[in-house]
């Protein structure tokens, strides 16, 4: 009698534990996600990264043109710091004109 032998599934799904192949449709996929840890996370955006043949080209970095709109405005508050609104300032003026306050 021959052994019997465990051999790769070729690039199929995995098998579920009656041998069955597990699929997850992507609805099964995206609630799957936040039960992620983020390490997993990082791995997943890593693989659809190679997958889209893409990467985060600044890897979170500002551009110059981005730092420059950055200083300019920060020129513009050390010149009148009393021209703008405080971030509480503008919240509750936003959400005034969307709720018709």
């Amino acid at each position: 009698m021959r052994a019997s032998r465990v051999l790769p599934n070729a690039g199929l799904p995995p098998l579920d534990d009656r041998g069955r192949f597990f699929v997850m449709i992507k609805a099964e996929i995206l609630e799957a996600l936040p039960k992620l840890s983020p390490e997993e996370r990082r791995e997943i955006r890593t693989k659809l990264n190679e997958l889209d043949d893409e990467e985060w080209f600044d890897n979170g970095e500002l551009s110059e043109q981005e730092k420059a709109i950055i200083e300019a405005r920060l020129d513009e508050y050390d010149r009148d710091p009393g021209a703008g609104f405080s971030w509480e300032e503008a919240k509750a003026r936003i959400l005034g004109g969307l709720h018709g306050k």
